[in-house]
């Protein structure tokens, strides 16, 4: 029988629709490979086999007897970031303890209400506060890709499978799931497909729902996808969007079938080239992928045109400056008192710091410590407000850019993945893996990582693409030329799996 952890969304489904295999079966396939899998990678930190299956018994019944919905008994892993009733929801730190909300996050309840079943709880940095899924309190999560050494064979070293959403992006890439929530602050959808090979899409801000997951920067955080493909990411996104009036941030606007913009094609489509984002220091591989990514949409029909964004030299500091001091309101909540741990002090006060001293990691420690600087009294003009000045100037840039084109390529990542422990002792070092990234969230805009090709060392590289807000679609139409020019590509065997 084909390994059905192998399908992508659109096969198992139709699958499912053909009853070439039932709904608990294809659970069944999946938490096997969890099992197998999932102690070597740790993409998981929560399973939920009973809860999954009763979820799949129901849609065994409701295909049975035609009353499917559109996510029908399709298996998926949910980032720890997203409330889950009843179920343990962390944001994978220790602060939280074993917090299980009385709620479910806006964005869950349409997947499960859409017939989708949750595999369990995924990994991710603390608090969504990193770029490598070093910094969660589970642990670090390991991508399924390995260096090839000079002789070929594959290297023992344990990559970072990106993050945030590492558990995300490793348990999609590792058959784990079929497809998987994510959240993107900063570039913690795209950075972490990027690296795993995975396609991952955060959508223009306000088009999720933000409600019951948990914040780290409320102007910037957007969830969206990580998939297998192209068209999964489409499927995925089209349940998950939605006008949600507990969120006001949220757009009334009409949520699109993205499937249908695949295979449109980009005749005419004009992409836009920035020169700002041919850094200094970006290898020659990542240039050649760029040219590689220009190449295939010039020969589908697209036009090209440099453009100019001049203030994405800003970007990076100016990120780091915002969505710190939102960490730091955000995260005033976890003091002991209503919910998650709490450590007995002499009183009130040390109370709250002995707590979220042990509650706390060092980077999110660190997120705080900025974040309350730039809002004191004497810095918030000279830091906090400056930023947000620089922010408005980031989305004038791209404002300006759409008069003469409609979507932006991009590389999504400086480099390949690298393995842990690497950059940890550097948060520049880290803070500049998101140098792509940041500008689409400060600007509110659509981005996507699409899988493009393999650096010298046989991991994946990705091409990233930025759209006009609220045009998801152009960015599926293009992204699908990519994924056709550039084929997919699957993580080497399985060395995870036990036995």
């Amino acid at each position: 029988m084909t390994d059905l952890t192998k399908l992508t969304i659109a096969e198992a489904r139709d699958g499912l629709e053909k009853k070439s295999f039932s709904a608990v079966e294809l659970t069944d396939a999946f938490l096997a490979s969890i099992d197998s899998g999932n102690q070597a990678l740790n993409a998981y930190v929560l399973v939920t086999p009973e809860h999954a299956r009763a979820q799949a018994k129901e849609s065994d019944a409701r295909i049975a007897n035609g009353t499917a919905r559109p996510l029908e008994g399709l298996p998926l892993g949910n980032k720890d970031l997203f409330c889950t009733k009843g179920i343990r929801t962390t944001a994978c730190s220790k602060i939280l303890g074993d917090f299980k909300p009385t709620y479910e996050s806006t964005v869950g309840q349409n997947l499960w209400d859409a017939g989708a079943v949750m595999l369990g709880k995924l990994n991710n940095d603390e608090f969504a506060m990193g770029s490598s899924n070093e910094t969660s309190a589970f642990g670090n999560v390991v991508n399924p890709w390995r260096r090839n050494e000079k002789d070929g064979k594959p290297s023992d070293a344990k990559l970072v499978p990106g993050g945030s959403s590492g558990g995300s992006s490793a348990a999609v890439a590792a058959d784990l799931c079929l497809a998987a929530t994510a959240t993107d602050t900063g570039g913690s959808i795209r950075q972490p497909a990027a690296l795993t090979g995975t396609v991952g899409i955060k959508p223009t801000y306000g088009r999720c729902s933000r409600w019951g997951i948990v914040a780290f920067a409320s102007s910037l955080d957007q969830a969206g996808p990580i998939a297998k493909t192209v068209r999964d990411a489409a499927i995925m996104l089209k349940t998950m969007a939605s006008h949600d009036l507990k969120d006001t941030t949220s757009v009334d606007a009409p949520v699109p079938d993205y499937e249908k913009a695949i295979g449109r094609g980009v005749k005419g489509l004009r992409v836009g080239i920035p020169k700002e984002y041919r850094v200094e220091g970006m290898s020659k591989e990542t240039e050649k992928l760029w040219d590689d990514g220009v190449a295939w949409l010039k020969a589908a029909g697209a036009t090209v045109h440099e453009i100019s964004l001049p203030h994405t030299k800003y970007a990076l500091p100016a990120y780091y400056i915002v969505a710190p001091a939102e960490a730091s309101s955000n995260l005033a909540r976890y003091d002991g008192m209503r919910y998650g741990l709490r450590v007995a002090g002499d009183n009130l006060t040390d109370t709250y710091e002995k707590t979220r001293a042990a509650g706390f990691g060092k980077e999110v420690r660190r997120r705080i410590l900025i974040g309350t600087y730039v809002l004191s009294a004497g810095y918030y003009d000279a830091y906090y407000l400056k930023a947000q000045k620089v922010r408005s100037l980031i989305k004038r840039d791209f404002d300006e850019a759409w008069n003469s084109v409609d979507v932006v390529l991009t590389p999504t990542t400086p480099s390949p993945a690298f393995a842990q422990g690497e950059k940890t002792g550097d948060p520049l070092a880290m803070y500049l893996e998101d140098i792509f990234t940041v500008t689409v969230n400060m600007a509110g805009l659509p981005g996507m990582s699409v899988p493009a090709g393999l650096s010298s060392e046989g991991t994946p590289l990705g091409l990233q693409l930025i759209g006009k807000p609220f045009d998801e679609e152009t960015l599926f139409r293009t992204a699908q030329v990519i994924e056709d020019a550039a084929g997919r590509f699957k993580a080497p065997d399985a060395w995870w799996k036990k036995g």
